[in-house]
């Protein structure tokens, strides 16, 4: 060995910043080779995970707002079935075009060329105009919950209205006669001499006589007074009439809320309890009316005053209900509905025909089984940690 090649071997030995130049050099090259080698892997990754999220089918659901958590159950329910159809389902109002009426939400579905139109409708001119339209454009549109039997609409997704105006009529008769035959027992408390028709008063004036009858007040929406609205009260009307004693006098009225937002629902609830005579039973067809009269009826302090049917199982009515706040409510299977129309728009593509009707289950919710529902809520609570 040369005395240049030894003293060059004694300067990389003496001098540390050579190894850890070359240490250096040597991380870099294997980051860069194993970040190709993940790169690539990813890369293949993603093509086959596109490949398989290919769908074979798009729906736009449509809905008149964002925030009830009704939408939110049956959007949950339509995107179950529609994973198990191969079908990607969108929720046009949840997210970017959440400010746009339902007609201009049909309109974009219209223009986008989707394959199905799922919207809660009306009897209106101009919803008929845009679901024949659509129709024309070889799209199938399913109504839900609110119906336009006027289009060329392929099927309907709802509740049986009358058999739903009956559970409210004959809850009202139930309330009736629980309350008359409390305020029976406190007067033979009272007085055992008292005569029948002061032993059934409440206060100081006779309830269920022609000189006090009962008021029961249905909470109808101002601005969609549509068919299904009126067949269920229809049939609240009608149960109330044939099934009542003869003797006692229920007097039923509808009361318009002014539904455009929120805050107007509110102050036409506020209304009806600034009233000098506040209705004995309040009658809730959707979820933002039962908790409005909910939260009224605590503001006002008449819990146990005017009772409540509400409409839907949010937790929110679910525990006014174990309060003794809300008497019962009626809750419809959401899920099964968004289920419906997936299937009936699936079967109109595939048979070119389907079902005019799909009618989800309905279930009562009081006090004597609302300690079910309690579990599930904290059960649902718990998965979510």
């Amino acid at each position: 060995m040369s005395k240049e090649q030894s003293s060059e071997k004694r300067k990389w030995k003496q001098n540390p910043n050579t190894w850890i130049m070359l240490l250096t050099i040597v991380c870099v090259i294997s980051t860069v080779v194993i970040a190709v080698y993940v790169l690539w892997f990813y890369h293949n990754s993603y093509h086959e995970e596109t490949e398989q999220t290919t769908y074979d089918r798009y729906y736009m659901m449509i809905t008149e707002d964002n925030k009830s958590s009704i939408w939110r159950s049956i959007y949950q329910g339509a995107c179950e079935q529609a994973m198990e159809e191969n079908v990607y389902v969108d929720w046009l109002g949840e997210d970017h075009f959440q400010d746009y009426s339902v007609e201009e939400q049909m309109q974009i579905a219209i223009a986008a060329g989707v394959d199905g139109i799922i919207v809660t409708a009306n009897d209106s001119d101009d919803m008929t105009e845009l679901v024949n339209k659509a129709v024309e454009e070889e799209i199938p549109v399913v109504t839900l919950y609110g119906d336009n039997t006027q289009s060329g609409r392929c099927s309907f997704v709802g509740v049986g209205s009358y058999n739903l105006g009956h559970e409210y009529g004959r809850l009202a008769l139930q309330i009736i006669q629980e309350r008359l035959a409390g305020r029976t027992a406190l007067y033979m408390m009272v007085e055992e001499e008292a005569s029948p028709e002061m032993q059934i008063q409440f206060g100081e004036v006779k309830i269920g006589s022609k000189e006090r009858p009962v008021r029961v007040a249905v909470l109808v929406n101002a601005y969609t007074q549509g068919l299904d609205q009126n067949i269920l009260c229809s049939g609240i009307q009608e149960t109330i009439e044939q099934e009542r004693e003869e003797n006692l006098e229920i007097k039923l009225e509808l009361l318009s809320v002014d539904d455009t937002n929120a805050f107007s629902v509110e102050e036409s609830i506020r209304d009806i309890f600034m009233e000098q005579e506040i209705p004995d039973i309040i009658i809730c067809l959707n979820e933002l009316n039962t908790t409005c009269v909910y939260q009224a009826v605590l503001d006002y302090n008449k819990v146990g005053q005017v009772n409540i049917l509400g409409y839907y199982d949010s937790d929110t009515i679910i525990n006014a209900i174990d309060r003794n706040v809300i008497y019962a409510t009626v809750a419809i299977d959401t899920e099964q509905m968004g289920r419906f129309c997936i299937n009936a728009l699936q079967e109109y593509h595939e048979l070119g025909y389907t079902s005019q009707y799909f009618t989800a289950d309905i279930r009562l919710i009081q006090k004597n089984n609302v300690e079910e529902y309690l579990e599930k809520g904290d059960s649902a609570d718990e998965s979510d940690e």
